[in-house]
């Protein structure tokens, strides 16, 4: 069968885009990267047929630069662009700019991303197809100064309290600010539409009731140029840190047939306001009471898409290409619409970050050590690094993500745990502590998760406490081990069964004279793989 296109061009970095290249490759197109200085030698750019710089490391200067991007496309003969998530995949600009040069955006029209990629004008459409809106404001807010910023007070009261400011633009959580006293909103309407500004180069905010308790599900969508809009299931989204994603599941557990049914409906329902074409997610509040508000449109590929495609056994970016290219929605999209109602697998994916957990999850730089990923029966790993990578602070955190899959919830839960333990990375700290910690988690294997979920359950400092003794009773055991040796019965000498000097690498029976380098490895990574 012919590509879709002959040669695409990637226009993002890392995971996504390796992800995108091997897409590209089993259909037969050619690849096209693109890198910055601070990426010469990533992996993304030795995954591609072909690469060109863009830029100095300075994400405004490479990856968010739409001339840049469109000259590439022209230099390297590329018939497509892929923008995958992040930087420029919902501007409306870029869109614009490759229908101007004669080249095809993987993505939805500029019409489009001009319409529900603005939030606000998201929330109007689905009010006026009658899908409900989280209360909230229509219009932007004003943010000119502090004077005028504390005019939208009286709007405020009527939205209740306490309330998000939102960005109109982008996502990710950027420009987003919870709001439990009047006195705070001016300020905090002004930082969060200069971040907003500075992130997605629209600085306008609006309020949105903040809804206590509820859970965060969002529905893939596709849409082809023929009228026909889908859903294909949802997402559970809820485990988040500072509005963003770390944990993400499909479909949403505890949601019966008919809630399904209902929320996919909703969401078709404002895509096709716009004449969805291409692939989209439409997010939604589930609260307390079960109501279902709609929140915004992501116009994009999600990080996310992953488990929806475990689940439904498509590959989303096969079918965005073959969309871009005019194709009609393919009968395996079409049948797995007809039962997205009903899946028969469950999936779950975490995000492997630079971040430390025990610090608010605050990004850190360095440079990869040890990078073995997990494997095996139902086990997926996208990822855009490698041992020897210098991960800066430039671009996302974000490394990896696992996915697994199995027939059910619990069988899903007790892969990921298997696969987590699996999961070695040195160097640097990652998220995978958190991640562990909440695969054993009582409340999150029930269900009982919410926005909320993270700050209310993750307590990093006691567990951080627990693995630094352990490690150092481990690290006292193994010297004594080493000065008394064995006791003379198979029990080493410190008393310590020989399943807990193994974690640290020790010998039950050591040879006091040489200390092998492996050994002393696995010390470091006793320290490394906190809480154990």
């Amino acid at each position: 069968m012919r590509p879709p296109f002959d040669r695409v061009l990637v226009a993002n970095r890392g995971e996504i885009a390796v992800r995108i290249i091997r897409a590209c490759r089993e259909l037969g197109c050619e690849t096209v990267a693109v890198y910055s200085d601070a990426d010469t030698a990533a992996p993304h750019v030795r995954a591609a047929d072909l690469a060109v710089r863009i830029g100095p490391p300075s994400a405004e200067a490479s990856y968010l630069n739409v001339d840049a991007i469109v000259s590439a496309a022209r230099a390297s003969g590329a018939r497509a662009v892929h923008p995958g998530y992040g930087f420029l995949s919902e501007r409306e600009a870029l869109a614009r700019a490759c229908d101007e040069a004669g080249i095809v955006f993987v993505g939805p029209s500029a019409g489009t991303l001009a319409g529900l990629g603005d939030k606000l004008a998201a929330r109007r459409a689905a009010r006026s197809v009658g899908v409900p809106v989280v209360p909230g404001t229509l219009e932007p807010a004003p943010v000119a100064s502090l004077e005028a910023a504390a005019s939208v007070l009286p709007e405020a009261e009527r939205v209740g309290w306490p309330l998000m400011v939102k960005a109109a633009a982008g996502g990710g959580g950027r420009g987003m600010r919870r709001v439990d006293d009047p006195k705070e909103l001016p300020g905090a309407l002004i930082a969060a539409s200069g971040e907003a500004r500075a992130a997605f180069g629209d600085g306008s905010v609006y309020l949105e009731r903040y809804v206590d308790g509820a859970r965060h599900v969002e529905v893939q969508l596709l849409g082809d140029a023929h009228g026909h809009v889908v859903a294909l299931g949802e997402r559970d989204c809820s485990v988040q840190r500072r509005h963003q994603k770390l944990v993400e599941e499909a479909p949403a557990p505890g949601l019966t047939i008919r809630r399904r049914r209902e929320v996919h409906a909703m969401a078709v329902a404002v895509a096709g306001a716009f004449g969805l074409r291409n692939a989209a997610t439409a997010e939604f509040l589930l609260d307390p009471e079960g109501h279902f508000w709609f929140l915004e449109v992501n116009t994009r590929l999600q990080v996310e898409h992953g488990v929806t495609e475990l689940v439904s056994g498509l590959d989303l970016v096969h079918e965005q290409l073959r969309i871009a290219a005019g194709q009609p929605l393919s009968r395996a999209v079409l049948a797995a619409a007809r039962v997205a109602a009903r899946p028969s697998r469950h999936a779950i994916e975490v995000r492997i970050s630079a971040e430390d957990p025990g610090r608010s999850f605050a990004p850190v730089s360095g440079t990869i050590g040890r990078w073995r990923v997990p494997d095996g029966p139902g086990v997926r790993v996208d990822s855009g690094v490698e041992p020897g990578v210098v991960v800066g602070t430039d671009y996302d955190p974000l490394l990896a993500k696992l996915m697994v899959v199995a027939a059910d919830r619990p069988g899903a839960i007790a892969r990921l745990r298997r696969a987590l333990e699996e999961f070695e990375v040195t160097g640097i700290q990652t998220t995978l502590p958190f991640h562990r910690w909440i695969a054993g988690d009582r409340a999150f294997s029930s269900g009982r998760v919410s926005t909320s979920f993270v700050p209310d359950r993750w307590r990093p400092a006691a567990l951080r406490a627990r693995a630094a003794e352990r490690a150092a009773q481990l690290a006292a055991a193994w010297l004594a081990g080493l000065e008394t040796g064995s006791s003379g019965d198979g029990t080493p000498a410190t008393g310590l069964p020989p399943g807990d000097l193994a974690r640290l690498g020790a010998d039950p029976d050591p040879d006091p004279v040489a200390v092998d380098p492996w050994v002393q490895a696995a010390r470091r990574e006793a320290v490394d793989r906190w809480p154990a």
